[in-house]
């Protein structure tokens, strides 16, 4: 750089010569520094070595731009006059670009005075190749500095966080690149710092995966209750058309085995990215490690992922009954809660206190508080899912004692009832039966009462003719 600036003042007689060195990152801007002593330049000229003219302002006060900085009216540079009657004539750069890199000179003439500073733009840039991988593909990032600058220093930042690969790193003339496989771990925010003689200038890129995107981790749990339908999610990156994509299942102490109670989910029916499998009604044992699979670009890709089945056990005794929520897979589960819905006989839904832990012990359930009883579980970043148990199942308990009870007063009240009529008939026929016997006694009274029966019997039809 000495080099260069020497030469430049052998070839203009009266010249001083200054360089300053900018870092920026493509795609931004950045401000090259020419100030000077005097406020009323007869001339100024920006100009790019070995490129050409980037701006100039003549005596006359015409302004000038570069053809390669200034495209259809609109252009990337400017020197704002406002500045100059402070001595600034710095040079503004918009959307830099990478072979904005370079020396740049600003002339500021003054009758036969001229002063000149020179400025070293360095463009700091990383790129990603491919610029979307495929999943468990290989992908390089590369920290480029141009023009590269000599014994600088880089260190790289995966999402603001420092990152010190173990392999797959290697420095070369331009630049520092990183070589690594395709995965979820290195998807995110690439950042470069480029530091020399106290100066520091870092770009950044983001690195994402053609794949599998929901689940976007292998082990994620799904949560299901028995005798719900749940969907397994399998969702490739928006216009991938897997081929070959299976769903196995992990049998215990072998490997994964094709599953045909999986169906095709029915949002998935128009997607073909989308490979959601789903079970109509899941059972306790369909609990387990499931996998997804499928062909990009003669690449296999796969996810897995694990279904967590929830079930409320109950244990009824002589006074009480107990519920547990149960879960094939409580690693993750932080905190159990239990929440009542009760019922009153116009069907108005009320909602009972809240009560913690993972088991419920009910004393007493009456017909009157009949209702439902919810297990929610948590997890560290919320809700899990939660598993409703009907009350009317409890009917076993108290609720169930009184109507037995209810049952036997019934039966014992109709036996009552029918023994007592069954009395009366009786006694009507014991009565009947003494008074044919009395009048058996008397033949003759007999025929006297017959006799004026059938006399009251004929003055009655006699009447009626009449």
């Amino acid at each position: 750089m000495l080099m260069e600036c020497f030469i430049f003042g052998v070839l203009m007689t009266g010249v001083t010569c200054d360089v300053t060195e900018v870092l920026a990152k493509a795609g931004s801007q950045a401000v090259l520094p020419c100030k000077s002593g005097t406020s009323s330049p007869v001339a100024i000229v920006w100009s790019k070595v070995n490129t050409g003219t980037v701006w100039r302002k003549q005596k006359s006060g015409l302004q000038y731009w570069g053809s390669r900085w200034s495209r259809k009216g609109v252009s990337r540079v400017q020197c704002p006059h406002s500045q100059f009657e402070r001595g600034d004539y710095s040079l503004q750069m918009i959307s830099l670009r990478e072979e904005d890199g370079g020396l740049y000179s600003c002339k500021v003439e003054v009758g036969d005075e001229v002063t000149e500073n020179l400025v070293l733009l360095r463009i700091i840039k990383v790129s990603i190749s491919p610029s979307v991988p495929i999943w468990g593909s290989n992908v390089a990032v590369t920290c480029n500095v141009t023009p590269w600058r000599d014994g600088a220093s880089v260190q790289w930042l995966l999402n603001n966080s420092p990152f010190v690969p173990q392999s797959g790193i290697s420095s070369i003339r331009a630049g520092s690149v990183v070589k690594k496989k395709a995965t979820a771990g290195v998807t995110g925010d690439w950042t470069c710092v480029v530091g020399y003689q106290g100066k520091e200038g870092r770009a950044s890129a983001t690195l994402s995966v053609r794949g599998i995107i929901q689940p976007s981790r292998d082990n994620t749990k799904v949560y299901a209750v028995v005798g719900s339908a749940v969907t397994l999610p399998c969702v490739f990156s928006s216009g991938l058309s897997p081929s070959g994509s299976v769903w196995e299942k992990q049998k215990t102490g072998s490997l994964f085995k094709h599953v045909p109670s999986l169906s095709a989910s029915s949002s998935s029916a128009q997607l073909p990215w989308d490979k959601s499998a789903s079970l109509n009604e899941v059972g306790f044992g369909d609990a387990g490690e499931y996998r997804c699979a499928g062909t990009i670009e003669d690449q296999k890709i796969t996810r897995n992922m694990q279904l967590v089945v929830a079930k409320i056990v109950s244990e009824k005794k002589k006074d009480s009954m107990t519920l547990t929520c149960q879960l094939t897979d409580t690693s993750e589960i932080t905190e159990y809660e239990w929440l009542q819905v009760i019922y009153d006989l116009n069907g108005t839904e009320s909602v009972g206190p809240v009560l913690k832990g993972k088991t419920l012990i009910i004393s007493k359930v009456s017909e009157e508080k009949w209702g439902e009883w919810t297990c929610r579980f948590y997890g560290k970043e919320g809700i899990l899912g939660n598993i409703t148990y009907h009350a009317h199942q409890m009917s076993g308990l108290s609720g169930h004692k009184s109507s037995g009870v209810s049952h036997n007063t019934a039966t014992v009240v109709g036996l009552s009832f029918f023994l007592l009529v069954l009395l009366l008939v009786l006694a009507q026929m014991y009565k009947n039966h003494r008074r044919r016997k009395r009048i058996f006694q008397f033949p003759a009274l007999e025929t006297i009462v017959h006799t004026v029966s059938n006399e009251q019997e004929e003055r009655k039809r006699n009447q009626v003719k009449k």
